[in-house]
């Protein structure tokens, strides 16, 4: 996890499949405007655990209790960013941990995972 201010070309190369959109600028001002907190989640079923926690891209389709439930009104301003799936959460890693990653084990990991 890291807190940081985003530059506008690296909002740019992050959101680049994005680029044809017409929201694309109004996006890339969202993220630029004030620091963010980069950070990378694992365990079992991440993205599509991450995604039940982060909730529905529209906010107001979200489920009680998740973050753009909570925290976001419209969907250009919705607070938070997750990974669609496996490959595309490893090139968003490299692109925002470049130095890499803390290895990292709890002692609790036997009492939460089987195996």
């Amino acid at each position: 996890m890291k807190f940081m201010n985003v530059e506008r070309s690296f909002a740019q190369q992050h959101y680049a499949d994005l680029s044809d959109k017409p929201f694309f600028p109004g996006l890339v001002e969202y993220i630029i405007s004030g620091p963010v907190v980069a950070m990378v989640w694992e365990g079992k079923d991440v993205v599509a655990t991450g995604r039940r926690i982060i909730g529905a891209t529209r906010p107001w389709e979200a489920a009680p209790g998740t973050i753009r439930a909570d925290y976001a009104v419209e969907v250009g301003r919705n607070v938070i960013h997750g990974s669609d799936s496996v490959d595309n959460g490893k090139k968003e890693i490299a692109l925002w941990f470049p130095e890499g990653l803390a290895e990292w084990r709890s002692n609790l990991h036997p009492w939460i995972y089987e195996s």
